[in-house]
C-alpha cells in the first residue's frame, strides 16, 4: 500500500474536520465523498462522483453517495446545484453565506461572496406577507470561455 502525500493527509484532516464540525461521524465512505469533492473546482453528479470513487478503488454503492450527498446537503458542508435538467450537482463551498454563477455549457462554477440583497428580499417577501429567512441565487449562464467558442465555431 502507498504511503499518503503530506497533500493527501491534509486534505483527510480538513475533510474530517468538516465533518466533526457538523456534528457528524467520521467515516470511511464519507471521508471519500468529500475528499472527492474537494478535488472538483466545479461542481459534480452523484453518478459522476460515484464512478470516480469506483476508478479510484473506493468501495462504495451509489446509495451510499446519495445518502451521504443527501446528509452533508443538510448539514450544510456542501452546497445542492439545480442547473442540470432533472439531476442536483454536488460542490464543496466556502463558508458563509454566498451565491453561485454557473456556466450552462462547461458547468464552471464562480462563488460570489458578497451578498447586498438583504433589503431586496426582505421587502419583496413582506409585500407578499412572508419573513424571508433565507435565500441562495442560482444564475446561469456562459462563462466567457464558452462565449468565445461559440463567436468562433
Amino acid at each position: 500500500m502507498a504511503v499518503p502525500s503530506a497533500v493527501q493527509l491534509e486534505q483527510s484532516s480538513a475533510a474530517a474536520e468538516a465533518l466533526r464540525s457538523c456534528g457528524l461521524r467520521v467515516t470511511g465512505q464519507r471521508l471519500h465523498v468529500v475528499e472527492e469533492l474537494a478535488r472538483e473546482p466545479n461542481d459534480v453528479t452523484a453518478q459522476q462522483l460515484f464512478e470516480r470513487l469506483r476508478d479510484r478503488g473506493v468501495g462504495i454503492g451509489l446509495a451510499t453517495v446519495y445518502r451521504t450527498l443527501a446528509l452533508l446537503t443538510e448539514r450544510g458542508i456542501i452546497d445542492a446545484l439545480a442547473h442540470h435538467s432533472g439531476e442536483l450537482c454536488y460542490r464543496l463551498c466556502g463558508v458563509g453565506h454566498h451565491h453561485h454563477l454557473m456556466c450552462s455549457d462547461c458547468h464552471r462554477i464562480v462563488e460570489l461572496q458578497d451578498c447586498d440583497l438583504e433589503d431586496w428580499v426582505s421587502g419583496h417577501a413582506a409585500r407578499h406577507g412572508f419573513t424571508a429567512t433565507k435565500h441562495q441565487v442560482e444564475i446561469i449562464g456562459l462563462c466567457a470561455d464558452c462565449r468565445g467558442s461559440l463567436s468562433t465555431g
